[in-house]
């Protein structure tokens, strides 16, 4: 099955907050090796700027959705805390960029390096400094690979529910078919039983 548009834009802005969050690394690196960081701000401003539309078609795709019950609640609702999650990726990469903040210490030099060695200079991945059990030792490919994973498993699942409640539909149906040919014998048979009626009692 192919994936849900709103999935494939939240999964590119995800990969957008992503490289953001790498820029702003290297470009503190510059500052503090002496380095000249004024092309890569002027990339940061514009990447910042297209994290916020992003972020902001995805609430609006997200309400449309639910307005018109194109998504049960509970996928709304999980829609939503990825939404949040981002708005708060969003304000620190906001606040990190304009300094306000300073970056959190990577939780390991390799993230995307893909397993190399400390000594390569990999930059940390800031997002991932609380990071899981499940996604601890992983690289970054890998732990996009767990998630499609998850997303996968969930759009089968959600397919299956929606098959369950076709069938159940289609029984439905039956049913009340069913029913309605039992209502109408019915009806016949009370008719017959009232003519048998009439006519023992009729005088002859």
């Amino acid at each position: 099955m192919s994936q849900d548009p709103w999935l494939q834009n939240y999964d590119a802005t995800c990969r957008l907050a992503q490289e953001i969050a790498e820029n702003i690394h290297e470009r503190n690196r510059q500052q503090r090796t002496g380095g000249n960081p004024a092309k890569i701000n002027m990339t940061l401003r514009a990447s910042l700027q297209k994290l916020k539309q992003t972020v902001s078609q995805l609430k609006e795709g997200l309400l449309r959705a639910s307005s018109s019950r194109q998504l049960m609640q509970s996928e709304a609702d999980r829609r939503q805390n990825l939404i949040d999650d981002l708005l708060t990726r969003e304000k620190h990469l906001n606040a990190t960029f304009k300094g306000d903040v300073t970056e959190p210490e990577p939780s390991r030099s390799t993230l995307m390096a893909g397993g190399a060695g400390a000594s390569g200079g990999a930059a940390g991945n800031p997002w991932l400094v609380n990071e899981s059990d499940e996604t601890r030792g992983l690289t970054f490919g890998e732990i996009k690979q767990q998630q499609q994973r998850i997303v996968e498993a969930q759009d089968a699942g959600l397919d299956a529910l929606a098959a369950v409640i076709s069938r159940q539909k289609i029984m439905g149906q039956e049913i009340g078919n069913e029913l309605e040919e039992q209502n109408g014998m019915l009806v016949v048979i009370v008719l017959l039983l009232i003519a048998i009626v009439v006519i023992a009692v009729w005088p002859v």
